[in-house]
């Protein structure tokens, strides 16, 4: 009896561990981010730098740039996405509350609490070299920059408001991420 069952524990310890199995969990489609705007770690065009450095350069225009993600997992019921400059620790953007459905958010989404798209979607106020909600591109150059989209297993952040900061609002999307994915630019 004792052999049968040692045998039979080395059977499914095989099978666990065979070539099908492995194909079919790294088949899996893992949660990724890009942008139409530039590669990761690639440089960031003007476009999306911020408008309010002081050096009155035209094309710098404090756009969001384009963001596509995919391989979200099932359970995800919003996304949220938050942007860092690494050199420094500000954060620059978040917008959360973005439904379900969506996987894209378009080049320079409204500077409001509530944007026209996303439908649905909330941002924070941002309190830096300019102070209004939504995105603030990169001010400084030789700066890298990180842009992170989160599943989340929460429809909304109510515990979020038009007074929230981007502190508590980036607090408030680590505790309900279930998945992650990361692009970086330069500035």
């Amino acid at each position: 009896m004792r052999r049968t069952r040692i045998a039979l524990f080395a059977v499914l310890v095989l099978c666990a561990a065979s070539p099908a199995t492995a194909s079919a969990s790294s088949a899996r489609a893992e949660l990724a981010l890009s942008s139409a705007a530039f590669s990761d770690g690639g440089l960031i065009p003007k476009t999306h730098d911020c408008a309010s450095s002081g050096d009155g350069d035209p094309e710098k225009k404090n756009e969001s740039p384009p963001l596509a993600w995919s391989g979200a997992p099932e359970a995800a019921k919003s996304y949220a996405v938050v942007m860092h400059d690494l050199d420094n620790g500000i954060i620059h953007w978040v917008i959360y509350d973005i439904p379900a459905t969506t996987a894209e958010l378009p080049q320079n989404v409204d500077h409001a609490y509530q944007p026209s798209v996303p439908t649905g979607a909330r941002q924070a106020y941002y309190r830096g070299s300019a102070s209004f909600f939504g995105y603030q591109g990169p001010c400084t150059t030789d700066h890298t920059y990180e842009w992170a989209v989160h599943a989340l297993n929460k429809e909304s952040l109510t515990e979020l408001d038009s007074a929230s900061s981007t502190r508590t609002a980036e607090n408030a999307i680590n505790a309900a991420t279930i998945a992650t994915a990361s692009l970086r630019g330069n500035s």
